[in-house]
């Protein structure tokens, strides 16, 4: 009969419970050194495709009225480059959330990310559709000077781009807020170009094709408009937690009835 304690084969101590190890202190520094530099790395590259999407649009107003049909076509050329930057940036955000289980304002903000990269998207589909407009009117006869109005809507539109992409970066509520409210004049010129258009069209029937293509070139600058105002929706959720889609946040505010 064996004896506990006499150091027989069936005799084996009993085993020390398994403690999972623990990161040391250098350890834990490390580790979010290193998420801090991804998630840096990840607003780097969504600056980065903010400014291609900015320049694509340019080149594709540029092309509109210069009617120049080499820079409409260097814009279908270069949108491959957006759609590219998109996967890099979701793959990267999504691995962010998959490893590093981020949270609070991290979260808040690659969740954005995944969003924006979308709307970043759609902006270079937006300029694509402008310089397929420019290549479905080089030959139309007679053509139609764009009006004054399409210059400033597009140079508002980029502006709202590049300055929602800022407040995203910098999680600064009050320019993500000044952004929305612009999106107003940008829809109000869309208006007048429609009326100027119209007239013409009425004027001479000849020019109803150049009058559509136009009104579709109007359209798909209110439409950046739009998207530049989704984003600084997601700054002023990035930055202050609110929502204010849908002006959800003034229902929320608004008094509710009191029922007798």
């Amino acid at each position: 009969m064996l004896r506990a304690g006499s150091g027989e084969a069936g005799d084996a101590a009993p085993r020390a419970p398994f403690r999972e190890p623990r990161m040391t202190v250098p350890e834990q520094a490390t580790s979010h050194r290193t998420f801090h530099e991804k998630l840096d790395t990840l607003k780097q590259r969504l600056v980065a495709m903010s400014q291609q999407a900015e320049e694509l649009l340019d080149l594709a107003v540029e092309a509109l009225l210069a009617r120049d049909v080499g820079k409409a076509e260097a814009v279908l050329e270069h949108d491959r480059e957006i759609d590219k930057l998109e996967v890099e940036i979701e793959g990267h955000a999504i691995a962010l959330l998959a490893l590093q289980q981020p949270m609070a304002r991290d979260l808040r903000f690659i969740i954005s990310a995944i969003k924006i990269t979308s709307d970043l998207e759609r902006v270079g589909d937006h300029a694509v559709n402008i310089a397929n407009s420019v290549l479905r009117t080089r030959d139309l006869e007679p053509a139609i000077t764009p009006p004054p109005e399409f210059r400033e809507m597009a140079d508002r539109a980029r502006e709202m781009l590049r300055d929602a992409l800022d407040a995203v970066v910098r999680e600064d509520g009050a320019l993500g807020r000044d952004v929305c409210r612009r999106d107003d004049h940008v829809d109000a010129l869309h208006e007048s170009i429609f009326r100027i258009l119209l007239t013409h069209m009425a004027e001479d029937p000849a020019t109803i094709s150049a009058g559509l293509e136009l009104l579709l070139v109007s359209r798909n600058l209110e439409r950046v408009a739009d998207l530049a105002t989704n984003i600084a929706e997601d700054a002023v959720y990035l930055a202050e937690g609110k929502t204010i889609k849908h002006h959800l946040e003034e229902e929320e505010a608004a008094p509710r009835p009191v029922h007798a």
